[in-house]
Formats: structure tokens, sequence, C-alpha cells
């Protein structure tokens, strides 16, 4: 295999694929977490400033998604293909439940009537909840492993893929998105519902200290293969040791009334959570349960070399121009949300 800089072309793509979802769990994230607790908002103003406070960049955050899925079939065909099959009910929920929460943020202005608003406004909540934990399960059963066969292929059934462990990384996924989402809409508010979301802060991010620390405990008690990278390379407990005291520092930060910060940090949560997931998994993709020789790897899964070298070329120009423009947006919209005549 052809190296850039010492490191395999393969290791540089699924450290790009890796990259690039985390980019969409960090960004479409605080949208997804918004959304969650869109109910909360008793009052017509605070839904919308809610809404409006994603309004202008979360269908630009959802574009890192379908550049993820673009850099995956690109980079690992084979991890494509199976990944796509297997979990073929869930996408296609979740693919449905996107089209829905798009729906309902463009449509509930567009008619006055609270009926009209109200039914909107709980197809957004739960459509945007159903999406991060839909996220989460499927994340879970990555980490536990998935029964492929020698050609690649799922052998089991849609009610395997609702274990426990998957129920369980989809409700930490959500909390995660939820305590993200509400740091952002502090960010953008103010008045009373800036009190409020000041308190709501607080209660989101104490769920997602629960559901973490407990999530921790199983995967180290009943998956242990997760740690399995830290016992070879044992300097890496540094990552899950930070991800750690970031957590704990984002409390902090939260308490303090720091929210800038804080939202940085929470950032850096969901950026660090996902690179122990990856390292741990790695040189794995799809893990199979039913042996571990039919397993997708970085090493048999990868495209050419040749395709490799081109598409790693493509990226690291595309990538960051990516970046500069959604930079771009959040610095166009930055500030307090103010409605307007045509505000949603």
């Amino acid at each position: 295999m052809e190296t850039f800089l010492g490191i395999e072309l393969s290791t540089w793509w699924f450290a790009i694929v890796g990259a690039v979802f985390t980019g969409y769990s960090i960004l479409d994230g605080f949208d997804l977490g918004a959304g969650a607790i869109h109910l909360l908002f008793k009052k017509e103003e605070s839904r919308r400033i809610a809404l409006n406070a994603i309004g202008p960049v979360w269908g630009g955050n959802e574009v890192w998604l379908v550049i993820g899925g673009g850099a995956l079939f690109a980079g690992f065909p084979d991890v494509y293909a199976t990944i796509f099959s297997s979990f073929y009910i869930p996408f296609m929920l979740f693919l449905v439940l996107l089209i829905l929460r798009a729906i309902s943020i463009e449509f509930r202005s567009k008619e006055p009537m609270l009926w009209w608003r109200k039914l909107w406004d709980i197809q957004y909540s739960v459509s945007s909840s159903l999406i991060g934990f839909l996220l989460g399960v499927v994340l879970g059963n990555l980490i536990i492993g998935l029964p492929i066969n020698e050609h690649f292929e799922y052998t089991g059934t849609f009610l395997q893929l609702l274990n426990p462990y998957a129920l369980l990384t989809g409700a930490t996924t959500l909390s995660l998105f939820a305590m993200h989402g509400s740091i952002y809409l502090v960010m953008k508010t103010e008045k009373r519902l800036y009190t409020k979301l000041s308190l709501m802060v607080q209660d989101t991010s104490r769920v997602f200290v629960v559901f973490y620390m407990l999530l921790t405990i199983v995967t180290l008690v009943y998956y242990p293969h997760m740690a399995n990278t830290i016992k070879r390379y044992p300097f890496l407990i540094a990552v899950p040791v930070v991800t750690v005291f970031n957590t704990i520092n984002t409390r902090r930060l939260l308490e303090s009334g720091k929210y800038l910060v804080g939202f940085f940090s929470s950032a850096l949560t969901v950026a660090l959570l996902l690179i122990t997931f990856a390292m741990n998994l790695y040189p794995n993709i799809v893990r199979s349960t039913i042996n571990p020789l039919y397993s997708l790897t970085v090493h048999n899964a990868a495209s050419s070399p040749r395709s490799l070298t081109i598409m790693l070329i493509i990226a690291a120009i595309g990538v960051p121009i990516i970046a500069l423009y959604t930079g771009y947006v959040f610095w166009t919209f930055k500030g307090k949300v103010k409605l307007e005549e045509n505000s949603y």
C-alpha cells in the first residue's frame, strides 16, 4: 500500500472520513439538539427565536453529511455498501426524518393558525430527536460489531440493531446534542429566554454527564475490545483522559456563564468522543461478530491506491474551502437573534 508522509493512504482516508463526520456531528449536532428541546419553549416568540437561531445555518450544516457519505463511498466502497444495506431501515427512516425536519422549519411560519404551528413544532422536535438518537444507534452497533459473513453481507435482523447497548448509545448521543444545542441557543438569545436557557443548559449538561458515565462503564465491562488500541499503545490513554477533563471543564464553564468558550468545549467533547471511537475501532471499520476475518478494515475495503491518491488531493483542496465557507456563514449571522417580518 502506498504511503504519504509515512502513513498509508487508506489510513489517511479513514482519518478524512472521520474528520468530515465529526464536522457534521459538531455542526448539525447543535441544530438537532436545538430541535430536541424545542417543545420546552412554551411561548410563540421563544419558539420563533429558537428556530431563527439555526435558520441561516442548518441547511449548510447538513452538507457535511452529504460530503461524509460521498467520502465513505469513494474511499471505502465495500464499507459503504455493507453499512447501508445493514442499516437500510434506520437509514431510510433517517432520510424521512431529515425531510420532515426541513419541511417543519420551512412550513411553520406559512400560516398563522395556532394548530398549524403546533403541528410543525411537534414534527420538528420529534424528527430532530429521532435523528440524533438514530445516529447514536448506528454508532453503538458499530462498536458492538455486526454479523457480517464472508461476502460482507449483513445476516442479522432489524430488531438486532435495537439492542440495549445501541439504545443507550442513542440516548447518550441525543443528550450530548441537547447540551450542545442549548449552549448554542443561549448564545443567540437575550432577556427572559436567555435566562430560561441558562437554566436549561445546566440541566442538559447534567443529563449528558450521567449518560456519558453510564455508557463508559458499560462499554468497558461488556465491550473491552474498544480498549485494545490503548492497551497496545498506552500513550493513547491521553485521549479519553482529556475527554473526561474537557467534559468537567465544559460543566465549569457553563456554571460560570462562559457560554462561547463552553460551546467550543462542547464541540471538542464531540470530537474527542468520536476520536476515541475511531482509534479503538481502527484498523476495523465494520467489525464482524461472526468471524474477525470477515471484518471490513482500512486495508481490505479501501479503493485502489491511485483512486485514494487522486481523492486525497481533491479532499485537500475541497474540504478547507467548505470549512471556510461554513465559517463565513457563521460570521455573517453572528450575534443575537432579532425577529423581523421575514423571519421563520
